[in-house]
């Protein structure tokens, strides 16, 4: 069984390669901060050694410095000197926070390019199964919202934790080396922040699970309802959809309310708390220094600590709300990683697929309903076989486990080609030779030709039109403006039903497959277009075997054998003649098709 990802190694694993930049970035930004204190120093020495006439202890190298520049006098003579003694130290905490935050900007987006680039390469190694039941916009919310609030974290807060940790200690050991009393008096305040701080994370935490939720069913609706679009305009479904998005809405927009409800209370408790902080340092710092405990230049650098830790210990709060949006983000995207991929069996074999094809006891289901029932049959190599079945009756769930789209469970049964179980087969060899027509073709939004040729890539026009005709697709498409330039709507939405089923068996012709199955893929389809392409196909697919799946007996009467499915069972396995001299379900099927034809030419 697959070991789980905890959140803390996901994010190490996806920092490898990028650790460098990010240990940079920290040494640099704890340099800022060092310089950003020494500037005070700077501040209170000038006010109480230079203006004033207390003399401070400072360390001997910088000592013997001011001793070079004339001492006390010579410092006061040249006032100057103070002042750039005070731009330098800016200029370097500035030239290294500056450095600091390129490297972070660089270290992130190197981080952030491998989260989604792994997450991609998951999601297209995971199940058929898992794909079908995960909704697609919660998929989408994942990698893209969530990836960016964990991108935020990193590149922000991340660096913030540790730049305040850093801060917090230089601050607190010159704050105590100054003065423990007023050092107290500023570090009482920091365990009261962190405290109520806390208490917040949780109930931001699950604020922030519900938005991103609600959000989630947001994009779901959108997304939905975007791609059917058809169906809502022909019922005349739009006030539904908008008053349903609006629910959706109104959910999306109260959960977000609800949270910053909450961090609007945390924020006011942080300004009541940061100004009883400053007053408390400023109201201690004029009692000590009445009575000539600490000088006026010590209680200038105490009061500019207190400033300077102010700041970066309330952003804790923001810190940590992030901490929890990114806890909670990365935990659903998480939950993709620990989804299991398919995976290549061991010693994956690479048979030639121009054989025969054998359905051994085989058995199949959905959510505990069985769907195939011990079914077994042979296809023999290079012939065309037909399925014919009702709504249910298991003609697709064939398809899906002949390509392993599904995996047959334990005591399943198995699907042998040339006698190799297809378990045994690796996964692309397999789907390399298995062509496969679904009953509802998917498009890209490309051009005709790149949608035709995406598979087999040759970029040969001629190769891909001498596919179109086989597939009966040719002449609509050249009588299109922009001939096989012409670009597929989302989904294929620019075509008719029939024209994307064509596009879409163009497109499985184009490989050229040991094995071709075509689901349905001809229902969309006229009599006189469904005879056209079954004429084409015989001289079209050479020596491949051909699995066509049909509700309509025209279409797989010229098939060598016909297998007649009923709920999920081999009702009945001859071709059209042999099936047709018994009292057979298909001899039935087949008079009521032909009654009906007669009555539409009438």
């Amino acid at each position: 069984m697959k070991k789980k990802n905890t959140l803390t190694k996901l994010l190490l694993r996806t920092m490898r390669g990028s650790y460098g930049l990010f240990v940079i970035a920290l040494i640099t930004s704890a340099v800022s901060i060092l310089f950003s204190f020494l500037l005070p120093q700077v501040v209170g020495y000038t006010v109480d050694s230079v203006i004033g006439t207390h003399e401070k202890v400072i360390p001997d190298i910088l000592q013997n410095l001011v001793d070079s520049l004339g001492g006390r006098d010579g410092l006061l003579k040249n006032f100057i000197i103070c002042a750039i003694a005070v731009g330098i130290c800016a200029v370097i905490s500035g030239v290294f926070n500056f450095i600091s935050r390129k490297t972070l900007a660089h270290g992130t987006e190197r981080f952030t390019r491998k989260l989604r680039d792994s997450l991609f390469a998951h999601v297209q190694h995971l199940p058929f199964s898992w794909h079908t039941e995960t909704q697609t916009g919660d998929i989408i919310q994942r990698c893209t919202s969530d990836v960016e609030t964990t991108k935020r974290f990193v590149s922000q807060q991340l660096i913030e934790v540790v730049r305040t940790v850093v801060l917090l200690i230089i601050a607190f050991i010159m704050m105590f080396r100054l003065d423990v009393k007023m050092a107290v008096v500023c570090g009482i305040f920091v365990p009261i922040i962190l405290g109520y701080t806390m208490v917040f994370f949780r109930q931001i935490a699950k604020k922030f699970l519900h938005c991103d939720e609600a959000e989630g069913d947001l994009m779901v609706k959108v997304q939905e309802n975007l791609t059917g679009v058809r169906v809502v305009r022909a019922f005349g479904r739009e006030r539904y959809e908008i008053d349903t998005f609006d629910e959706k809405c109104d959910i999306y927009s109260n959960s977000w309310t609800s949270l910053g409800y909450t961090m609007g209370i945390y924020w006011g408790l942080g300004d009541i708390v940061s100004a009883l902080q400053l007053l408390a340092v400023v109201s201690a710092g004029a009692f000590f220094a009445a009575k000539g405990e600490i000088t006026l230049g010590d209680m200038l650098i105490f009061i500019s600590y207190t400033q300077t830790i102010a700041g970066p210990v309330r952003q804790l709060g923001r810190v940590v709300s992030d901490m929890s949006k990114t806890g909670v983000a990365l935990q659903r995207i998480n939950e993709i990683f620990d989804a299991e991929p398919e995976k290549e069996p061991e010693g994956a074999k690479t048979p030639p697929m121009d054989r025969d094809i054998t359905f051994k006891n085989v058995t199949f289901s959905y959510d505990g309903r069985n769907v195939l029932k011990d079914l077994s049959f042979t296809i023999p190599a290079g012939s065309t076989f037909g399925i014919l079945g009702g709504t249910g009756s298991g003609k697709s769930t064939l398809t899906y486990v002949l390509n392993r789209l599904y995996d047959l469970p334990e005591n399943g049964g198995s699907i042998e080609i040339g006698g190799v179980d297809i378990k045994e087969i690796s996964l692309p060899h397999l789907r390399k030779n298995v062509g496969l027509v679904l009953q509802e073709p998917f498009l890209f939004s490309k051009t005709i030709m790149e949608n035709i040729d995406i598979a087999s890539k040759t970029g040969d026009l001629e190769k891909v039109r001498e596919s179109a005709k086989i597939a009966a697709v040719d002449k609509d498409i050249i009588s299109f403006t922009e001939g096989y330039d012409t670009i597929v709507g989302e989904r294929g939405v620019t075509l008719s039903g029939g024209q994307k089923q064509r596009v879409a068996m163009a497109r499985t012709l184009m490989l050229k497959s040991p094995i071709m199955v075509f689901d349905d893929s001809m229902s969309n389809l006229d009599m006189e277009t469904d005879a056209q392409i079954r004429s084409a196909l015989r001289e079209g697919t050479g020596n491949s075997t051909v699995i066509i799946i049909s509700h309509r007996i025209s279409t797989l009467m010229q098939a060598d054998k016909i297998l007649v499915l009923e709920d999920g069972k081999c009702a009945e396995l001859g071709s059209h003649h042999e099936l047709m001299e018994k009292d057979s379900i298909y001899r039935r099927i087949y008079e009521i098709q032909a009654g009906l034809d007669r009555k539409e030419e009438n």
